[in-house]
């Protein structure tokens, strides 16, 4: 079927499959013109967070996770590799057991391996990985297990054979991100003593077996085990497993688990409600509080580990978020004007990513200023403060994230997050605000087309991608800057049926087909860093996620890997791309609002930046599928959105 690209000036009629959109139809707050900018900087908003409490493991409450998860392994006959760090990503012990299996493998594909698929690398990079998505993936509002994790990015949320005609799950892509390759995560020994967050060996894990740790409801932490070699997911949400890996880590983090009320499984997502384990306390063939102590164990059940860039052998204490050593701390009001504001710092005073102005004006003219990359951050801000969170427990708690600016090289501008925002959003706060820049410019398809990847499988090449979106789209216009393309825009080309969900259609040309989807090979987004990261799992160590062509600044405009779900809007000036600002942490219909009625905001209170013109939003490209029309969607902002006002469609007509 051929499929074209048609530009419409309001919604179309009569659509039986219908991708909707806020911020669709009515003008566009963009122009050359606007509010003039404010002669006074604007008032100092009231504070409305309360800062988690600085808080860490001691190398003691190391040990005794340690000795825990070794006395469980030892009452299952399952020797383990078995991973702690603290909440941003600092490895504070890896523990192999005597026995344990030295490697693991990314789960093979059904049909052939493509991308990430039946990958081998060290069991240790496994448990650590585990282990930082327990900890980056919550907060003093959410405790999410790497079990919640499989929960939300495979093809369908919830994911079980029964399901295939529901849509792919809410983070479906989240996997790639905190990658070892990107240029934000640090690095072992680099940096200030302690500064985070750091990078992970292998992404994001959805293969159960990692959990968060905590203190005084405080997020300080996270355990991780390997002891199968299979490093996967789980495909069936309506059964319980019996996973020895699961057990093991639940064991370790006795004394130090979440509050059963913020735990995943008392959070729903569109009326579903989230796992966070198929084990409990009753099945543990152990007693963790009368486990030996460490001491007697080191040596005897096996030894630390060091692992090559992530840890030198030595049980450490965490650093306790919040500090200066931690990598993020509240910001001065000289660096942010709000008093709720934290940032990335280098662990000895300085602002990793303060505002600054572009770096991109002989290619746009007029690049973003400092002052509007401040109103930008600081506007979005404003948003989050009142947005409801849809990821946070109690229910009607104020939303957290990451907010991120870069221009069109991918450069970051800025970056700001409230005080207790996921970790793992900072790093996909800016892969989204790329992702929305690349897709938005004028390079993107001269870009793919320059890289070839590794393998040899049909159409894992990053360059078969050009190609592939202009045949699904019946036109050449998507990947040439004729479009303002949102990350949710990209999300639903980036699904493996098109559109969302609707089994038996064609996968999105971003996608791998449905019989070579996984978590591990999604399409575009995992072809484009198999290299560099299958390099990382060896022993290299790029420090870039692509390898597109450089910018005239020297990085790449996805140095840091791209994302496929939403929270991004690309930002003009008049007709002309300048950048992009990207939202990730408690909700993606809430980031997508922060980020885009943020945009609105800061054009109302600078002048002259905005969203892209109505007429060019990737909400215009409309795309036959069997018999009827698709069009993209641009954001899509949540019901009951904020907690000062009953208002809703509150991104209508903008």
């Amino acid at each position: 079927m051929k499929r074209g690209i048609a530009v419409v000036g309001g919604i179309v009629a009569g659509l039986s499959l219908l991708l909707g959109a806020c911020g669709g139809g009515g003008g566009s707050t963009s122009g050359g013109g606007g509010t003039p900018t404010p002669t006074t900087p604007p008032a100092t908003p009231a504070s409305v967070y309360a800062r988690p409490a600085q808080l860490a493991l001691s190398q003691a409450e190391v040990e005794g996770v340690l000795a825990r998860a070794i006395a469980e392994a030892q009452a299952r006959s399952t020797p383990a590799v078995i991973a702690v760090v603290d909440r941003v990503g600092n490895v504070l012990a890896v523990f192999s057991m005597t026995g344990a299996r030295a490697t693991a493998m990314t789960r093979a594909g059904t049909s052939g391996n493509t991308d990430l698929q039946g990958i081998g690398f060290p069991a240790a990079l496994g448990a650590i990985s585990k282990a930082m998505t327990g900890a980056y993936l919550s907060s003093g509002g959410n405790a999410f297990s790497t079990r919640t994790a499989s929960m939300i990015v495979q093809q369908n949320f919830p994911p079980s054979a029964t399901t295939a005609g529901l849509e792919s799950g809410p983070l479906s892509g989240v996997q790639f991100s905190s990658l070892p390759c990107s240029d934000l995560a640090t690095r072992f020994g680099s940096g200030g003593a302690q500064a985070g967050p750091r990078r992970t060996p292998v992404g994001l894990a959805a293969d159960p077996g990692g959990f968060p740790l905590y203190k005084n409801g405080v997020v300080v932490g996270g355990v991780g085990v390997m002891a199968d070699g299979d490093y996967g997911f789980d495909p069936e949400v309506l059964d319980k497993d019996s996973d020895a890996e699961e057990a093991i880590a639940l064991a370790a983090g006795t004394g130090l688990a979440p509050d059963p009320a913020i735990r995943a499984d008392r959070i729903s997502i569109d009326g579903t409600t989230l796992r966070y384990s198929d084990t409990d306390e009753t099945q543990l063939r152990s007693a963790p509080a009368s486990a030996p102590a460490f001491a007697s164990l080191n040596g005897s059940a096996g030894s630390l580990t060091p692992v090559a860039g992530f840890y030198a052998g030595t049980v450490l204490a965490g650093a306790a978020y919040g500090s200066e050593a931690s990598g993020i701390r509240a910001a001065s009001l000289a660096e942010f004007n709000n008093p709720d504001a934290f940032v990335l710092s280098d662990g000895s005073g300085n602002n990793r990513f303060p505002a600054r102005s572009g770096s991109d004006a002989a290619e746009v003219g007029t690049a973003l200023s400092e002052a509007e990359v401040r109103a930008l951050l600081e506007e979005a801000f404003k948003i989050m403060s009142r947005a409801r969170a849809q990821i946070r427990q109690p229910l009607d708690s104020r939303a957290q994230v990451s907010i991120s600016v870069v221009d069109t090289r991918g450069v970051a501008l800025g970056l700001v997050r409230s005080p207790d925002a996921p970790v793992f959003g900072i790093d996909v706060a800016l892969q989204k605000a790329r992702t929305a820049a690349f897709f938005s410019g004028s390079h993107a398809a001269a870009d793919l087309a320059a890289v070839t990847t590794a393998s040899g499988a049909p159409d894992a090449n990053v360059r078969d991608y050009v190609a592939r979106v202009n045949s699904f789209l019946g036109s050449g216009d998507f990947l040439t800057g004729k479009y303002g393309v949102s990350d949710r825009a990209i999300g639903n080309l980036a699904r493996p049926y098109f559109p969302d969900g609707q089994a038996g259609t064609a996968n999105g040309p971003l996608s791998r087909p449905i019989a070579s989807f996984s978590p591990f090979s999604t399409g575009l987004q995992s072809a484009l860093i198999v290299q560099n990261l299958v390099q990382l799992l060896g022993g290299g160590s790029p420090a870039r996620c692509s390898f597109l062509p450089d910018t005239p600044g020297g990085g790449n405009r996805l140095q840091n890997g791209m994302q496929i779900f939403p929270g991004s809007v690309p930002i003009y000036r008049g007709g002309t791309l300048v950048g992009a600002i990207g939202v990730s942490g408690d909700g993606i219909d809430q980031d997508d609002m922060i980020s885009f009625l943020g945009t609105v905001n800061a054009g109302l209170r600078v002048g002259g930046i905005g969203l892209p013109p109505a007429a060019i939003r990737s909400d215009r490209i409309i795309v036959p599928v069997g018999g009827a029309s698709v069009r993209l969607r641009f954001v899509n902002c949540p019901f009951a959105p904020l907690l000062d006002t009953s208002d809703q469609n509150v991104c209508q007509n903008l």
